[in-house]
């Protein structure tokens, strides 16, 4: 079942479109809260966002624009907004369909259809700013370089990007190599992360992992490191 999120402050719009997506058979999840709005989107894992840009907070620009660096789902726009402008900066700010209120529910539903379509396939796939890795085989590609990672050294490559310029526990890593956070020797997972960047190393990747003292570690641009 296609998970669809909807981020909408309109009470009754939201209630409306999950309506009309749960009677098709789509799993639903609602944006309530504004506050962290990007993060409780990616959090989600959804296979499409439905996003309005009129927002509290954040605007559906701003959103959209973190949404795409940081994830390959598609992403709807559906607004009142119906200047060619405020289209023409969706789309290129990385959104894939922009729709006006008020829309026909046929003509909704089939854009969504036709969006999952195109993104058929691709959802195994974890992509930020050129480096893509395959979530069903830890391949890690670089442009036109490619490198299959063993897979322990994968799942932390998934985890980094997953949350991009943002810090990955330790605990996090704990749960995603060893489902569990008890009982884990700290040099099992500094083993594998010095493996790791080794070998991005080995394949002059722009990006870098860095130790955040106490908390963590964290995927950034090289040219934005200070220390590792």
């Amino acid at each position: 079942m296609k998970k669809i999120v909807i981020v909408e402050d309109d009470l009754f719009m939201r209630e409306e479109l999950a309506s009309i997506f749960m009677k098709e058979k789509y799993a639903i999840s609602c944006i309530t809260c504004f506050q962290h709005t990007s993060k409780d989107i990616l959090k989600e894992s959804p296979d499409l966002v439905i996003l309005d840009i009129n927002l509290p907070g954040a605007t559906g620009f701003e959103i959209c624009r973190t949404v795409k660096q940081k994830s390959s789902v598609p992403l709807l726009v559906l607004t009142s907004r119906d200047q060619m402008r405020d289209e023409l900066h969706a789309l290129n700010l990385g959104a894939d369909e922009y729709l006006t209120k008020p829309c026909h529910k046929d003509r909704l539903l089939a854009r969504v259809s036709n969006l999952l379509r195109r993104y058929e396939g691709r959802n195994h796939f974890v992509e930020v700013q050129g480096i893509r890795l395959d979530r069903k085989t830890y391949t890690l590609y670089v442009g036109e370089r490619s490198i299959v990672l063993p897979e322990n050294q994968g799942k932390i490559m998934e985890l980094l990007l997953s949350h991009s310029d943002d810090i990955v526990t330790k605990e996090m890593f704990f749960k995603k190599l060893w489902g569990t956070t008890e009982y884990i020797d700290e040099n099992a997972l500094q083993v594998n992360m010095t493996r790791l960047k080794k070998t991005l190393g080995s394949i002059f990747l722009n990006e870098r992992i860095i130790t955040i003292r106490g908390k963590g570690y964290c995927l950034v641009s090289s040219e934005g490191m200070k220390n590792d």
